[in-house]
Order: C-alpha cells, then structure tokens, then sequence
C-alpha cells in the first residue's frame, strides 16, 4: 500500500468538525451512534469522499446496542486502502461523537494497515500524541490487529494506553465501568 501521500490525520468529535473545514480534509470516515443524523458540518467542506458507519462506541453486547463488528473494520481499513491508492494528497479526518474511542481505534487501525513495519508501542504512543485524550476501543483494536497480523500488538499497546489513562485521571475508572467498559479497565489494571 502507497503511503507517501498519506501526510495528515485528524481525530475529532462532532463539536469539532467546523474547525477542520478549511484544511482540504480529502477524505471522512464518519463514526456515528445508529440513531444519531448526519452532521450538517460537512457542507462546507470542500470536495471529499466520505463514508460513514454506524455502531454504538461499546465493546460487550447489551440490550439496544450495536457492537462494532469485523464488517466495520474491513470498511474502515478498505477506506485507507483507498485513500492511499488516490494519486491526490490525502488528508484523512476521522470522528466519532467525541473524538476519544472509537475514532482513535479506527486512526490508529489506519496506522498499522499503512506502516506494517512500524511497532505498535510507536503508532500508539504517536496517535496519544496526536489525541493526548484517546481511549481506543478495544474491541475494535482486537479485529484490525488480527487483520492486520499484529499477532496482539495492537491491543496490548492500547491495553498500555489504558493504563497510562486511568493512571493520568483515576476517575476514568468508574466512568468506563458505566459504560458497560470494565473489561478494558480490568485489562488495563492486570499489571
């Protein structure tokens, strides 16, 4: 896969997608709850190729949710597929509701499918750096590294950046927890 002109990445929720509309993003990947309607942000946007998937950002089934499923990481990873095959300069902009769970896990998918080469740790601790408040979603993260054959990489990188999370703000324990999330919190605490 052609990565070269593959040169920005931006990670945000909905309330932050007018500040992205004036840097030629090229391409959207949208991650949206299944009852929530389109933003409106998009129309004044320049020209992009957009999809948009909807699931709940969640990681357990649970009465009225829908999971992410590995249908939805295939569409995630066949839209980097396809932007790195455009011969354009790409500026991929993917959001979620708030820009810390499910976006990350699909950057960070992106990143490993275009740097196969490059350790897990690295593409982890670099989207961290770019979103300092990611919160990838696991569940996600197990399909792409198994895609991928990170044989675990990507989610023990994660399961790391979880950890360093819940050490940064301790209250992120009780509010993963609610969010029916307390296996990654419990897998992030097992060391």
């Amino acid at each position: 896969m052609r990565t070269e002109n593959l040169h920005l990445h931006t990670v945000c929720g909905l309330d932050e997608l007018v500040e992205h509309e004036a840097r030629g993003v090229s391409h959207i990947l949208s991650i949206l709850d299944p009852d929530r309607a389109d933003p409106t942000a998009f129309a004044t946007y320049g020209t992009h190729h957009r999809i948009t998937l909807r699931f709940h950002d969640a990681i357990a089934p649970a009465p009225g949710i829908v999971l992410p499923e590995r249908e939805d990481m295939e569409t995630i990873l066949a839209f980097g597929r396809e932007a790195a095959a455009s011969e354009a300069e790409v500026h991929i902009l993917v959001h979620c509701h708030v820009g810390i769970s499910r976006s990350t896990a699909a950057l960070a998918s992106l990143l490993a499918q275009g740097e196969p080469d490059t350790p897990a740790d690295t593409l982890i601790a670099r989207l961290h750096e770019q979103r300092e408040k990611a919160w990838p979603n696991a569940r996600m993260i197990a399909f792409a590294d198994a895609m991928l054959g990170r044989g675990g990489s990507l989610s023990e990188a994660v399961r790391r950046l979880h950890a360093l999370q819940l050490r940064k703000r301790p209250q992120l324990d009780a509010i993963m927890r609610d969010l029916n999330r307390g296996a990654e919190v419990d897998a992030a605490l097992r060391d």
